[in-house]
């Protein structure tokens, strides 16, 4: 990693062209505590429980990455091109490729005291706002990723909703990765929700036709006030030389309510990392994770919830369907503080693999410190039911079709806890064809719905 130090040191002013001065003000300190947590503490490389041995997905391959510094983009407009339709949905629409923000202010509709754009308008117009909250979940972690994504990103996607505000539609917001030659791409995303507003956001991972390896560093960073209200669902679907490297950072006040559900549907390589903590009393998370994976592809996710209050509750749901040589690798951790009485926390992993070259690797974990609580942990990995498989076929469906039912039916109550209207049917929809190998690229979404 220390390339990644002299290629800072080199061109600083490449960097920070273009950017605002406020976000340029973190890359020092940011690059300091990069350098002192992945090259100066030891770690368990290739460690299924380690968040921070993150370098090894980078460099596995041997792949000699480049920066974008400067905006590169696409040369079609992606708010034409990149349908990505659901039908129902009826959203706010957002682009952003290789990490930087592409505005189109016709898309704009948005309630008028909401902030939704880029991070370097954001750090420009509410320079307050953007100290307050920019980097500071993400910094206190001490976390590498995210030290590395701070230092060097440009841009980002930031949506801002103030006190009391309830946004109706749903924000979508597509990330592209394109280009030519072999790129590494550093995208943030902000969410802040005051006291009781409330917002859904669909967030969409691309790549424009089968670019080069692609690695993408993401951080994102949640902010929940006091009864406020978020859904946050994440669908990736890349390419298999895409490197995905994901921190998500939560932080709730007291009676907020969280919901993330993350899909990773075609990739090549992904890791993400959940950190969640219930800081205020009678907050809610929801965590639910699907993953579908053949050939070589892997996926990782690593959960951390912190209950730091009473009356707290957490749900977390995790499935794979692994096939071919792929990899999966679940490890959900929930701590219950010494003062976080009446917690109510259940972990649950679910895996089916369809072939003997494919794995899984599984590790769920309780921490509890304090009594009065109800909490529960579990994991199952194992092949189809042959007794369903028979008894379906048995009722005249051919064998191909009840596989098919079988592992549609195993992901219904992850689909089914999505609440972006139409998603659901929109998902049930991709998983049938991923199942069936056909796989999905973004321009061809506007086609499917007609």
């Amino acid at each position: 990693m220390k390339q990644y130090i002299d290629f800072f040191n080199s061109y600083r002013k490449e960097i920070d062209r273009g950017c605002a001065p406020l976000l340029n003000s973190y890359r020092e300190a940011a690059l300091d505590m990069f350098a002192s947590t992945v090259l100066s503490s030891p770690r368990k490389r290739g460690s299924h429980d380690d968040p921070c041995a993150w370098d090894s997905r980078l460099h596995g391959n041997d792949v000699d990455f480049g920066f974008y510094l400067s905006r590169a983009s696409i040369n079609v407009n992606p708010y034409r091109v990149f349908r990505c339709d659901v039908p129902n949905l009826n959203s706010h629409k957002h682009f952003v490729v290789n990490g930087h923000f592409v505005g189109n202010k016709t898309q704009n509709d948005l309630p008028a005291t909401v902030f939704s754009d880029s991070l370097n308008a954001f750090a420009r117009q509410y320079p307050s706002l953007f100290t307050k909250y920019y980097n500071q979940i993400a910094s206190a972690k001490e976390d590498g990723l995210s030290a590395f994504n701070t230092a060097f990103v440009q841009d980002g996607y930031v949506l801002y909703v103030p006190e009391n505000v309830v946004i109706d539609r749903t924000v979508q917001l597509t990330n592209i990765s394109a280009g030519n030659n072999n790129s590494l791409i550093n995208r943030r995303m902000l969410f802040i929700l005051e006291r009781g507003a409330k917002a859904k956001i669909l967030v969409c991972d691309h790549a424009y036709d089968e670019c080069p390896i692609t690695a993408n560093t993401q951080v994102v960073e949640i902010y929940a006030g006091e009864n406020a209200g978020f859904d946050f669902c994440e669908l990736e679907e890349s390419s298999p030389n895409t490197i995905r490297l994901t921190n998500c950072f939560v932080r709730q006040d007291e009676a907020s309510e969280v919901r993330i559900n993350s899909i990773t549907l075609n990739n090549g390589t992904t890791r993400n990392n959940y950190t969640v903590d219930l800081a205020g009393k009678h907050a809610g998370t929801h965590l639910y994770g699907m993953a579908v994976a053949d050939n070589r592809q892997k996926i990782d996710n690593y959960t951390l919830i912190n209950h730091l209050a009473p009356n707290c509750k957490c749900r977390e749901l995790f499935k794979y369907i692994l096939d071919g040589e792929a990899e999966g690798v679940f490890n959900g951790r929930i701590i219950v503080a010494e003062n976080a009485r009446k917690t109510e926390a259940y972990q649950s992993n679910r895996n089916l693999l369809g072939s003997r070259s494919c794995r899984m690797f599984s590790n769920p974990q309780l921490e509890i410190y304090a009594d009065d609580v109800k909490c529960s942990h579990g994991m199952t990995t194992g092949q189809l039911d042959e007794q369903a498989l028979f008894y379906i076929c048995s009722r005249g469906v051919r064998k191909e079709e009840a596989v098919l039912l079988l592992k549609f039916a195993f992901t219904d109550d992850v689909i089914s806890e999505i609440r972006i209207d139409g998603m659901c049917n929109r998902l049930k929809m991709l998983v049938e064809k991923r199942f069936k190998g056909e796989l999905v690229t973004c321009r061809d979404c506007g086609r499917i719905n007609e």
